[in-house]
């Protein structure tokens, strides 16, 4: 739904002679004698016209904002629901998540168990082939017989054979896994799992570096840098970095309706919700009419996703002595033709109570008194002013003398 306010480039509250002004500019800088080159000149033109026919009859006015207001409304509840499918499909991958990692956990538990068990046997069996050659070595240094060649060779062969066979026998294999797989098989296949694989692929080969550069020449080398409930714990928590934050719920938009008395006093308004809940809207700050209030963290709350706020627009109730523009509040003064011609002294309704002015001689209808900081109190810590619009009125009756000085004004003096 195309926003006649924007086209003409005026706020919603804007007044029937800022969108008739707006629309004068507009009108004349998007006029096709002004845009001989531009094709779009006419449809935008067009566009303005359309515009302002709506903006400027109240009847059309209210009729199109009752209408945007819905449109607005099914947006929302639209971009509502599209957010709460995604949590649910979050929620839903979380759950698979968890589920693979206890079980990579309980994989991991049980290799390094089976390892456990491998080098305790590996132990024992050193130990008692430790004691088996002892009596051996010490018959052997009594004799002191001539070592055969072939028979020390082939010894530190078979040993050396034996403790890889004892080393690899209760290796895991979970731990020779590479950084992809392991987080493939917890998170799935998504570019946040992508991501900390690279990071811990990376971090795994500047720790193999490492540790080579570390290890004497001739030792043996370490089998794998990360012990699987390491990998696991870094995994865990590069996830968790390059997880956004949850997203924040869209903010409820209401409205609420103060008074005149209520913007100068400053003293917060209560709104009823449609869940049934009421809050207290503050109006200190200098507010007005059209204003938005946001109040954090006080709106929808859904499953998986940040709190999110209700944003209060403000609407100044009619009044039947003064009129809201911006900060400033306007009044109007009737004054007779003679007062208008001669000036006088007049009284005038201000928020304070009644006041003296003084109408200066000529003064003619629309032709205003500005009173200052009689006004709403403002965002800089003061007030506005308050605007008398003089009107100039006639007698109830008509006055012969009247009448015939204006027909002598108007067709001159005849004898």
């Amino acid at each position: 739904m195309r926003d006649f306010y924007s086209v003409l480039g005026v706020k919603r509250d804007a007044g029937a002679e800022e969108i008739k002004s707006a629309w004068r500019t507009k009108a004349k800088s998007v006029h096709p004698d002004q845009n001989r080159d531009d094709p779009d000149a006419n449809r935008r033109f067009t566009e303005v016209g359309r515009a302002y026919e709506v903006l400027k009859d109240p009847e059309k006015r209210t009729r199109y904002d009752q209408q945007r207001d819905k449109v607005e409304a099914l947006a929302r509840e639209q971009t509502i629901m599209q957010q709460r499918q995604h949590a649910r499909e979050a929620a839903e991958k979380a759950k698979i998540a968890k589920a693979n990692a206890e079980r990579i956990l309980a994989e991991l538990a049980r290799a390094e168990a089976e390892k456990a068990k491998a080098d305790k046997q590996a132990q024992a069996q050193s130990q008692a082939q430790a004691q088996s050659q002892a009596p051996q070595a010490a018959q052997a240094k009594t004799e002191k017989p001539q070592p055969d060649a072939t028979q020390a060779q082939a010894q530190p062969q078979s040993q050396a054979q034996a403790q890889p066979q004892a080393q690899t026998q209760g290796k895991p294999h979970v731990a020779g896994e590479s950084p992809e797989n392991l987080v493939s098989r917890i998170f799935g296949d998504t570019p946040e799992a992508a991501a900390a694989a690279e990071t811990l692929k990376r971090e795994a080969e500047a720790e193999a570096e490492k540790a080579e550069n570390e290890t004497p020449s001739g030792a043996a080398k370490p089998a794998s840098i990360l012990a699987p409930i390491e990998l696991l714990s870094s995994l865990v928590r590069r996830i968790r970095g390059v997880q956004p934050p949850p997203e924040k719920a869209p903010d409820l938009v209401v409205e609420a309706t103060v008074t005149i008395d209520d913007l100068l006093a400053q003293k917060p308004v209560p709104i009823t919700l449609s869940d049934g809940r009421e809050l207290r809207v503050p109006l200190e700050g200098g507010v007005t009419q059209g204003h938005m209030v946001r109040l954090k963290g006080q709106g929808l709350k859904l499953q998986g996703m940040g709190r999110g706020d209700v944003a209060v627009t403000l609407r100044v109730a009619k009044d039947e002595k003064f009129t809201v523009d911006g900060y400033d509040l306007k009044t109007a003064l009737p004054i007779t033709l003679e007062n208008a011609v001669l000036g006088c002294d007049a009284k005038v309704d201000t928020p304070n109570g009644p006041l003296d002015i003084v109408v200066p001689p000529w003064s003619s209808s629309d032709q205003v008194i500005r009173i200052d900081d009689l006004g709403l109190p403002n965002d800089e810590g003061g007030r506005g002013a308050l605007v008398v619009e003089l009107r100039v009125m006639l007698w109830e009756k008509p006055d012969d003398k009247v009448t015939d000085l204006m027909r002598v004004m108007r067709e001159g003096l005849f004898l």
